[in-house]
């Protein structure tokens, strides 16, 4: 377990700057609310098929405990509790936990949150660990993978979602998003993404297997949907080796 922390700073200052618009759909996390409900969607079936679930039980993650890491200010973490999980929320930012704590209040949900990073874990283990659009944006890739991977429990789950580096995200993240101001600038470092090999060969070192790497495409017509092209963006889906 790694126990230097793999917070930047100005990635840190950065997100918190957003915090107040976090849940605003029409605001800076805009392109986050479009893309929660495919999030939503491919965690699902991983965990039903990983654990067995039922795909009608509305609360399948009850009495499962959850690690979203860089969960910024709850988008993920609140349906993780719906879903009947026992959720933490981990964030760099301050501003962002601040904000998470009083949404989930407002939402009548439990989530604990936190402010810090891999660094924080300890010894805690976590069914199931997310961290979706952040690997990115650490400081140390293999460190934080590491740090992950030491806080997954037995028989756990570990899902994580980045864009890939390619000619494509390059320009419609940064160009494109970035450029007409559907992201906030500076929000991505094109040269800091990982290709599904790299992220994958990560999770490896770490002492994890992958059991499953989807894509997630978009279309001006459609939004954002699962799909074999990892052109764009990809999940990575993990179990301990056996």
């Amino acid at each position: 377990m790694a126990n230097a922390t793999t917070i930047d700073p100005k990635e840190a200052a950065h997100f918190g700057q957003m915090a107040a618009e976090w849940w605003d759909p029409k605001g800076s996390s805009a392109m986050l609310h479009r893309m929660n409900p495919v999030r939503l969607h491919y965690i699902r079936d991983m965990a039903d098929w990983h654990w067995q679930l039922d795909e009608h039980d509305r609360r399948p993650l009850a009495n499962m405990t959850a690690l979203d890491m860089g969960c910024g200010a709850g988008l993920l973490c609140e349906p993780l509790a719906r879903l009947g999980a026992v959720v933490t929320g981990i964030d760099a930012a301050a501003e962002n936990v601040a904000v998470a704590r009083l949404h989930a209040e407002q939402s009548g949900l439990s989530v604990s949150y936190e402010q810090g990073g891999i660094e924080t874990l300890g010894k805690r283990r976590f069914d199931l660990i997310t961290s979706l659009e952040v690997v990115e944006h650490v400081t140390d890739p293999r460190a934080f993978v590491e740090g992950l991977a030491g806080a997954l429990a037995p028989g756990g789950l570990m899902i994580l979602s980045t864009p890939n580096r390619t000619s494509l995200s390059h320009f419609a993240m940064i160009t494109i998003a970035e450029g007409t101001g559907r992201i906030p600038k500076g929000t991505h470092d094109w040269d800091k993404f990982l290709t599904p090999e790299e992220l994958g060969a990560l999770v490896e070192a770490a002492g994890l297997k992958v059991i499953d790497v989807t894509g997630m495409s978009f279309s001006p017509m459609h939004g954002f949907k699962l799909s074999e092209n990892k052109a764009l963006d990809y999940f990575v889906t993990a179990v301990h080796a056996a």
